[in-house]
C-alpha cells in the first residue's frame, strides 16, 4: 500500500463535526409532490411544516438523545424560515416550557399554526439564524421569509443579530438563483464556520442547499473517490443500507428530517484556534534524546572515525 493513498492526517484544532439536518415535511413539500406548480402559489409563503413534519422531528429528536449526540452539540445554526427554526428547536431544544421559568422559551406555544407547546431553551445549546444556509432565493413563495421582528416573538431564544436587514431583501419575485450561486454561497457558508469557536455544530437547512453545496465538496475527494463520486447512479431514494456508495452520501438529496454528520477540516489556516489537547512536554525539563536520533547519531560518529 503505497504510504498516504487512502487515509490522512489532521491536527484536530483543524477539524470541526458538523451534523447537517434537512428540515422535516413542510406544507410546501406536500403541495409540490402533487403539482409542481403549486410552489409558485402564495399560500406556501414561508412554510410551516405539517403534521407528519413535526412527526419526524419528534423521531430525530429521540435519535439525538438516545444516540448521545444531544449531549455533544456546541451550538445549533438555522436558516431563518419558519420550517427549518420549528426543526432546529424540535429536535435539539430543550424540554416543554414552563412559565415562570427566568429564561425566555425557545419556541412559543402554537408558533407558526404547530399546535405545539412552548419549548424551553435550559439545558440544551445556543441557537443562532444564519441567512447564509437558507434555500434557493426568489421565485418560489415557500422560500420567502417573514421579517425578523416577525420571528422574534415567536422564537424568543433564537439570536437573529446576524441578520442584517429586517425585512427579506434577498428573495425576488422574478429571480430564481442558480445552482452556481446556491453552491458558492455554500462555500461561502463552511468557510464562515471557521469564524466560530465550537467544534460541534448542528445546521438545520434545505434540500437544495445542502445537496449543491456537498456537490462542491465531493470534488475534493481522493481520485478514486472522485471516479466513484461522478459515475452516473439512478438511486436518489431513501436507504438505511450501511453500503451507500460515495455518489449517494454527497450527491443524494436529503430526505426530510434526515441528518448527517460530517467533519469539517480547515486545509487553508481559515481559523486561528490554537491545540486545546496538545502538551509541549519536557516540563520538567530533562534529557530526551530519542533512541531513533541516538541511534543515527552513533552512525555518524562512527563514520567520522
Amino acid at each position: 500500500m503505497e504510504p498516504g493513498a487512502t487515509t490522512a492526517l489532521y491536527p484536530l484544532h483543524r477539524c470541526k463535526t458538523i451534523y447537517l439536518v434537512r428540515h422535516a415535511q413542510g406544507i410546501h413539500n406536500v403541495a409540490g409532490e402533487k403539482d409542481f406548480g403549486a410552489y409558485m402559489s402564495h399560500d406556501l409563503f414561508d412554510a410551516q411544516l405539517t403534521p407528519l413534519g413535526w412527526s419526524q422531528v419528534d423521531g430525530l429528536r429521540e435519535h439525538v438523545k438516545k444516540s448521545g449526540l444531544a449531549e455533544k452539540i456546541e451550538l445549533v445554526i438555522s436558516s431563518p424560515l419558519l420550517r427549518t427554526m420549528q426543526t432546529a428547536v424540535g429536535v435539539f431544544g430543550g424540554e416543554k416550557y414552563t412559565d415562570g421559568v427566568n429564561a425566555p422559551p425557545l419556541m412559543v406555544e402554537n408558533a407558526g399554526h404547530s399546535g405545539r407547546p412552548a419549548v424551553s431553551s435550559l439545558n440544551c445549546p445556543p441557537f443562532i439564524a444564519v441567512e447564509t444556509c437558507r434555500e434557493h432565493l426568489g421565485v418560489h413563495p415557500c422560500d420567502k421569509r417573514r421579517s425578523i421582528t416577525e420571528y422574534r416573538p415567536l422564537f424568543p431564544a433564537i439570536d437573529f443579530s446576524l441578520i442584517e436587514n429586517d425585512e427579506d431583501v434577498l428573495w425576488e419575485p422574478d429571480v430564481r438563483e442558480a445552482n452556481e450561486a446556491v453552491a458558492l454561497r455554500g462555500m461561502k457558508f463552511m468557510d464562515w464556520l471557521w469564524t466560530r469557536e465550537e467544534k460541534e455544530i448542528a445546521i438545520v437547512s434545505h434540500s437544495g442547499f445542502l445537496f449543491h453545496t456537498l456537490s462542491m465538496y465531493s470534488k475534493e475527494c481522493h481520485p478514486t473517490i472522485r471516479d466513484e463520486v461522478s459515475k452516473q447512479c439512478a438511486a436518489f431514494s431513501y436507504s438505511r443500507k450501511r453500503s451507500l456508495n460515495i455518489y449517494k452520501w454527497f450527491r443524494r438529496r436529503f430526505a426530510n428530517c434526515e441528518l448527517r454528520s460530517m467533519v469539517l477540516v480547515d486545509r487553508s489556516m481559515l481559523g486561528s484556534y490554537s491545540p486545546r489537547f496538545n502538551y509541549p512536554g519536557k516540563i520538567p525539563a530533562g534529557l530526551d534524546l530519542p533512541s531513533d536520533i541516538a541511534d543515527k547519531k552513533l552512525v555518524e560518529e562512527a563514520e567520522k572515525n
